[in-house]
């Protein structure tokens, strides 16, 4: 990667870190923290409040990035970002859970996530653009294990209502990020792997492969979202103070970091990723189960926990690189919105059920509705076509006409190890996917040279 290509990477992953952020800090602390204001004895509320954020950033995320595209990317995630801020400061000076409620809301309309991927794949050669992409998904991996912990200590020195104002601050500061770091992209123009094809829509919904995935970060974040209406008040009911609810976090997700990056380099590179994948639903079940039976309990909360986030992490690594091996060359933007979408969809029914069912018929109901998620997602799951043993490589062909690009497609598929191809003329990029085990690299770049010329 180009210099320019690192500092466009760096500060795009750290305007969706400081975003994430905002979402993340409160979930350990929030379900405490509601019990003090007006209406927020109710847990129905509280899951509300919680999920609030992923219905607007549902209806926000795809017609954000199509926007960026005809009145300018910067303008869009500013735009964003001063939304997002406005709703943290809304919610830190929210004076009953209605308002903060609202607050969330208006967080997560700043939906800029779609407008970001598009501004990361502007900025980066197509060569480099998956490395870029996985660069800041790590960081948000990053951020949400560093808020579980981050989240009660900044709890006990400026509260809640301080959490949602630094959220605000850091919000104002991305914008700075977004004016002054950020390279300006030198042309913008749609992407077919980073950016929602609205004339894809259907070929993506009606892939059974890619909605069992979209059912499973839909379920997945429904639980989670669910879970953190319950958690915090049963840690402070099984006795352990609410400033010292880092001290479960922490170790929990080390070690179920430990745990999980050997199975994700097992199942890469033996190709044994559908039963690293259907253990992970499965042992998700388990711990769900575990919540259910020993909510009640300091170390039956800790231990389903440990076996939670190993489950969790392996899961939210995954499940994007299933989408890109299972989805179309040509919809992979198209498959990855819908996902990011069902993602969100999940984060808000999540906390409304879960918040539900809490206040009508008790904390182990809420588990109980978990459990029959994860077991609804370990069936799907069962009967998954298993993920080929492939990775994708992108190329700038320049533009060329249809007739070429048909031509070119059909030179490069009958290489060996290309599994697909395809060769998009207005963009001048070619995408393939090729076997992990070897593929004709050097006949693909010859090819790919002498179109260019």
């Amino acid at each position: 990667m180009t210099r320019a290509e690192k500092r466009a990477t760096s500060g795009l992953a750290a305007i969706f870190g400081l975003r994430m952020l905002g979402m993340f800090l409160i979930l350990p602390v929030f379900a405490l923290y509601a019990e003090h204001l007006p209406g927020g004895n109710n847990h129905t509320l509280v899951g509300l409040a919680l999920g609030m954020y992923g219905l607007t950033q549902a209806l926000f995320m795809i017609p954000f990035g199509m926007a960026s595209d005809r009145i300018g990317r910067k303008k869009v995630i500013i735009f964003g970002l001063v939304v997002f801020a406005l709703g943290s400061f809304v919610a830190a000076a929210a004076t009953d859970i209605y308002w903060t409620i609202f607050g969330r809301a208006l967080q997560g309309a700043g939906a800029v996530s779609a407008a970001v991927t598009a501004m990361l794949a502007d900025l980066t050669r197509e060569e480099h653009r998956t490395k870029a992409m996985a660069i800041i998904g790590s960081s948000i991996g990053v951020t949400f294990a560093l808020s579980l912990v981050a989240g009660p200590a900044l709890n006990r020195v400026i509260g809640v209502p301080g959490i949602f104002a630094l959220t605000g601050m850091l919000a104002l500061a991305a914008i700075w990020v977004v004016r002054v770091w950020v390279p300006d992209p030198a042309n913008s123009h749609f992407h077919a792997d980073a950016q929602a094809n609205p004339a894809r829509l259907k070929d993506v919904l009606r892939n059974g492969q890619l909605l069992r995935l979209n059912f499973g970060i839909f379920a997945l974040h429904a639980a989670q979202m669910a879970m953190f209406v319950v958690v915090p008040v049963a840690l402070k009911n099984s006795g352990l103070a609410a400033d010292h609810h880092w001290a479960v976090y922490l170790p929990v997700l080390l070690g179920s970091f430990v745990l999980m990056v050997p199975a994700i380099i097992y199942g890469e590179k033996r190709g044994r990723m559908k039963p690293v994948f259907v253990g992970a639903v499965a042992l998700m079940l388990l711990a769900q189960i575990g919540l259910a039976v020993g909510i009640d309990y300091l170390w039956g909360i800790v231990w389903a926990l440990f076996f939670y986030f190993v489950a969790f992490n392996l899961l939210e690594a995954s499940l994007p690189s299933l989408i890109s091996k299972l989805a179309p060359a040509s919809a992979k933007g198209t498959a990855m919105g819908v996902y990011n979408t069902s993602q969100a969809l999940g984060l808000f029914f999540g906390g409304v059920v879960g918040g539900w069912l809490a206040q009508h018929y008790g904390f182990h109901v809420v588990f109980i509705f978990c459990v029959v998620l994860m077991a609804m997602w370990l069936l799907a799951t069962l009967s998954m076509t298993p993920p080929p043993a492939i990775k994708t490589r992108m190329f700038n062909v320049g533009v060329m006409p249809e007739d070429q690009a048909a031509l070119l497609k059909m030179q490069l598929v009958g290489l060996a190890g290309v599994v697909e191809a395809v060769v998009l003329a207005e963009e001048g990029v070619a995408m393939l996917k090729v076997s992990i085990r070897g593929w004709d690299e050097a006949g693909a770049r010859s090819l790919l040279e002498a179109a260019a010329i």
